[in-house]
């Protein structure tokens, strides 16, 4: 069985490497115990100065975020390490090279194929996509997505859901392939109950609340009046069973991943709690999920705004994917 788990780490920065935070980030990790974690929110600072070269400092930004997801990894017993990655880490940047998605992965389980690295960022991802493959000993490789859905704009959104889609597909239907993240938005997962009636897996978070958030994301003609979650993003993705959301598919209960923080602590949050760190695993990865979690624990609900969710891979399940023609 193969564990692969997603974390956003709340503006981790390599200042407070050896803080008691950074220790919780540590510790959550550990006892998640991931072969692969998808991670998102690696900031360096994003100030430029005015005689600096530009893209000199993208560069040196780059290294000081491979630094930071290098000593993470280290301190998780995790690898970050890849030859041709950014600054020679599989991490990518967002569209002002500051905040990063990275992958992190047990090199004594899982092997990272050669040549499958990517890093997509502007004008496609707000925030970056990385993505790599792995050899976890199934039929072919499992391709990894890390991201982190733009936090402002649903049409945005949207269209990066479309260009995940783009990522994960093959001629003649999709590659076995999860992607994973902060997808900053409602899913569209829906479930049948017991009576036959389909319903929302996420029922509607918004339609009690009245603040000047809700454009990034309720449909706007209902904003004022019923508040409806946007949730075209993951839908292009769910469609027809292109993918399926690992909660949702696996039947388990439902739990927020973020709104746990107190009043006072990190960001605002109008919100209140929410699922939006979502799991999704193309059709041929769906019948190898074999349990999805949301961990919750003293460390991980110190650790960040975000809970870490993970899933259980049975790598022999794994459907060998149409390759088309």
């Amino acid at each position: 069985m193969i564990r692969v788990a997603n974390f956003n780490a709340f503006k981790l920065g390599l200042t407070e490497h050896r803080s008691a935070r950074w220790q919780a980030r540590v510790t959550a990790i550990r006892e998640v115990s991931p072969d692969i974690l998808c991670l998102q929110e690696i900031i360096v600072d994003g100030t430029l100065h005015p005689a600096e070269n530009p893209a000199t400092v993208a560069v040196q930004r780059d290294r000081k975020a491979a630094e930071t997801i290098v000593r993470l990894a280290a301190d998780c017993g995790l690898a970050a390490s890849i030859p041709d990655g950014i600054a020679g880490t599989a991490m990518a940047p967002n569209a002002n090279h500051t905040w990063y998605t990275a992958i992190l992965w047990n090199s004594a389980t899982v092997t990272p194929v050669p040549g499958t690295y990517r890093a997509f960022g502007a004008p496609e991802f707000h925030h970056g996509l990385t993505t790599l493959s792995f050899d976890i000993g199934a039929a072919e490789p499992l391709l990894v997505a890390s991201y982190h859905g733009d936090p402002f704009r649903p049409d945005f959104r949207a269209n990066e859901g479309i260009r995940i889609k783009g990522h994960l597909r093959r001629t003649g239907g999709a590659r076995p392939a999860v992607a994973l993240g902060d997808f900053n938005a409602i899913s569209a997962a829906q479930v049948t109950d017991p009576g036959g009636e389909t319903l929302q897996y996420d029922a509607e978070p918004y339609t009690c609340q009245d603040h000047d958030d809700l454009e990034y994301q309720c449909i706007p003609e209902t904003i004022g009046t019923t508040n409806l979650a946007d949730r075209r993003q993951t839908a292009v993705l769910l469609r027809r069973g292109f993918a399926v959301d690992a909660a949702a598919h696996l039947g388990s209960p439902w739990q927020p991943t973020v709104g746990y923080w107190p009043d006072g602590t990190g960001d605002p949050d109008p919100w209140g709690e929410r699922r939006i760190d979502l799991i999704l695993a193309t059709r041929p990865v769906a019948p190898a999920l074999a349990a999805y979690r949301v961990h919750i624990s003293k460390a991980s609900t110190e650790a960040a705004d975000h809970r870490p969710v993970y899933v259980d891979v049975d790598p022999s399940r794994i459907e060998q994917a149409n390759k088309g023609v």
